[in-house]
């Protein structure tokens, strides 16, 4: 990239900025020139200045229109039917939440007890007999047995 330096970035060369000189201020005459007034005291005094034009009343303010209370009430209502709505769609979502939790739980649950159980009928490999042996001995043992 080949770009002219900056006046700074030149060897040998010292920068000195110049100044702004302000613009010159216009002065500010009054349309009209306010009439002089001389007033006396009550204790005899004589103020002299210039004279004020009255403040305006403001403008009566009107009167608004009555708003019917039907609509009043139709219009809150419905705001806070609005306001009702956000809660109860978060309260459902919780309420689905709480309930596929219990599910996940109960489903846990089944795994492992099924388990258990399946363990327990199943047996261990290295346990020979079991119930079923049990009761053969005692059968044989007795000489009772009914085919």
């Amino acid at each position: 990239m080949n770009h002219d330096p900056a006046p700074w970035e030149t060897a040998g060369h010292t920068y000195r900025p110049v100044p702004l000189t302000p613009a010159p201020l216009a002065a500010h005459q009054p349309h009209a020139v306010p009439d002089i007034q001389t007033i006396q005291l009550p204790d005899g005094r004589i103020i002299t200045g210039y004279a004020l034009a009255p403040a305006k009343a403001p403008e009566p303010i009107a009167e608004r229109p009555a708003l019917n209370p039907l609509a009043v009430n139709i219009t809150l209502g419905g705001i806070g039917f609005a306001a009702v709505c956000g809660g109860l769609l978060l309260l459902t979502t919780f309420i689905a939440a709480v309930a596929a939790l219990i599910q996940q739980l109960v489903i846990l649950a089944a795994v492992i007890f099924g388990g258990f159980i399946a363990f327990q009928v199943l047996g261990n490999p290295d346990r020979t007999g079991g119930t079923v042996v049990n009761i053969r001995r005692a059968v044989f043992k007795r000489n009772h047995f009914h085919s």
